[in-house]
């Protein structure tokens, strides 16, 4: 499974010029015009050289813009279209069989998952693993679409120990979560588009404060990226007519499992005083 363009782009970004930089964030700005439109009309537009866009393409593997361009076309219905579009879009198929429509959301979830192991490294998951078991506190925040995955993760977390906190649970004051993280502490940020705008403006206040900040997402063009120290674009494509987030699922507790690993005999003692607390309140049914 290839890698999309902007998970190329994000793992390449750092080693690149600054106007190789600025020609791949004009083409995440502007898919449609590199999907379509010749690379000499997009240098004009851009006020890029052509030859720019030619060498950014060979640094991120592409034979050729052209190759790129192709890669884009490819892309292009999931990046521009609306939530409202792709419903109709769903609706517009309804007389699609339901086995069929099964079929391809699970080849889809296949396709994400494969994608998002062949652009990650287990070094990087356990590099970040390592951040969140060091630090003196994470704090996890989505918003939108992100919100009960940001829950889910906190509550796999808190197992573990007292010191991951959920942002904004319960209707709590977001500041509240942010107002003394510093560089002992970690924000680990979920979004996706649409951009929760509390999420990005999360995400530079820990940043400013000194917290390493933390982003899943699954675009490039995500703001977030700006101010992250560690990031992971997780393929997201689906039928339905908003982002699929099973690599996101599997990712996290992926990474709550390495975390677990780190813990030491403390973590476990406080999973089976957890487990006691709840038979006692008789929240959970023993079969």
């Amino acid at each position: 499974m290839k890698a999309s363009f902007q998970q190329r782009l994000a793992e390449n970004y750092g080693d690149l010029s600054p106007r190789l930089r600025e020609a791949g964030d004009y083409i995440v700005a502007n898919p449609l015009d590199a999907a379509t439109r010749s690379l000499r009309t997009v240098a004009t537009e851009s006020r890029i050289a052509p030859a720019s866009f030619s060498r950014l393409s060979r640094a991120l593997g592409y034979d050729s813009f052209e190759d790129l361009r192709e890669s884009m076309r490819h892309q292009l219905g999931r990046q521009v279209s609306t939530f409202a579009a792709r419903a109709e879009g769903l609706r517009q198929s309804k007389d699609e069989a339901a086995e069929d429509l099964v079929t391809r959301a699970r080849n889809l979830c296949h396709s994400n998952l494969n994608a998002l192991a062949a652009t990650i490294s287990t070094e990087q998951i356990e590099a970040a693993a390592a951040q969140l078991h060091d630090a003196r506190k994470v704090v996890v925040l989505g918003a939108l679409g992100s919100t009960g995955i940001a829950e889910y993760a906190g509550y796999m977390a808190n197992f573990l120990g007292a010191n991951w906190v959920l942002a904004g649970r319960m209707g709590a004051s977001i500041g509240s979560a942010l107002c003394d993280l510093d560089a002992r502490d970690v924000l680990l940020v979920i979004t996706k588009p649409p951009f929760a705008r509390v999420s990005i403006r999360a995400a530079q206040t820990a940043r400013e404060q000194g917290a390493r900040v933390i982003v899943i997402t699954d675009s490039h063009a995500c703001p977030a990226l700006r101010v992250a120290q560690t990031h992971f674009i997780v393929p997201g494509d689906s039928p339905n007519f908003f982002t699929s987030y099973v690599g996101t699922v599997f990712l996290l507790e992926t990474l709550i499992a390495m975390v677990a690993r780190k813990s030491g005999p403390e973590a476990t003692e406080r999973i089976a005083e957890i487990e006691r607390h709840n038979r006692a309140l008789d929240e959970v049914l023993d079969l």
